[in-house]
């Protein structure tokens, strides 16, 4: 049994990056089934493997840290946050694992005094996983159950003084967005989903990606941590770093960029959060 509050973060990370890996392994043994889904509360779909690869996650969660509460997506309701705790998405991107285009990730992230401290993001359908302690570092996802992974350290690349990669959400644009990328010069822009964003700017194969409408925090937490762990930075209004825990209004982000060169901050002019 390990203890978050005693342990190396890279080592928490990598034993998150088993968790999702076999998370990713329920997701890809169901996606081409036959899936019936429902429309939850907020018009959000959720899917049969949402709740699979949840149940398995906290169940190997509360093996290995059996006192630290886990905020889970389809299960916030039933924990609460405390210094340190788990956020949790199981399935990030359930529209395009719905429609096949295997843009989806598992998020997993452990929180210590409102920020990650160790995460993972696995996108099983591509293939790959970015892990998070100390490091940020990469992998493909072995074919072999119990393969080894291969890590490879990740790093953010320096902006370009123009042509900016901007990602954009393939579902979720907004004016308020697109009046902050405005300020940017953006050269290409490319449509990716889910915590995917977050690890494409992490490893320099990108460079902004801004976020004006809502978003929770286990949409954002683990790809927080890995981009910022390569050297970029994840900030709201006036430049501050996002926080997490934020059970009294439901876990919901404010607006936020995430950014591989931190230079390009002060450029941007975040909407305030509603209140």
């Amino acid at each position: 049994m390990m203890r978050p509050d005693d342990s190396n973060t890279d080592d928490i990370a990598q034993k998150l990056a088993e968790i999702a890996r076999e998370a990713g392994r329920i997701l890809l043994g169901m996606e081409r089934a036959l899936i019936e889904h429902r429309i939850k509360d907020d018009g959000s779909p959720t899917t049969a493997a949402d709740l699979a690869a949840e149940e398995q996650i906290i169940r190997r969660l509360g093996e290995t840290w059996p006192d630290i509460p886990v905020v889970a997506e389809e299960t916030s309701s039933t924990a609460h946050p405390a210094d340190a705790f788990f956020l949790v998405d199981p399935l990030d991107g359930t529209k395009d694992f719905i429609n096949g285009t295997g843009e989806y990730s598992v998020n997993i992230a452990l929180v210590r005094g409102g920020r990650p401290v160790a995460a993972a993001v696995a996108a099983p359908a591509l293939g790959f996983i970015w892990i998070a302690g100390e490091k940020a570092r990469m992998s493909r996802i072995p074919e072999e159950r119990d393969g080894a992974f291969e890590w490879r350290d990740v790093k953010v690349r320096p902006a370009p003084e123009k042509d900016l990669i901007a990602l954009v959400s393939r579902r979720h644009g907004d004016q308020a967005t697109e009046d902050c990328l405005s300020a940017l010069s953006i050269g290409t822009r490319r449509m990716t989903s889910s915590a995917l964003k977050f690890c494409l700017i992490a490893t320099g194969e990108a460079d902004v990606y801004v976020r004006c409408g809502a978003t929770m925090e286990w949409d954002t937490a683990a790809g927080d941590h890995i981009l910022t762990r390569a050297g970029g930075s994840v900030v709201g209004p006036g430049g501050i770093p996002l926080t997490y825990g934020h059970e009294d209004r439901g876990y919901l982000n404010g607006p936020f960029a995430a950014l591989g060169d931190v230079a390009l901050a002060p450029r941007l002019d975040l909407p305030a959060a509603a209140a």
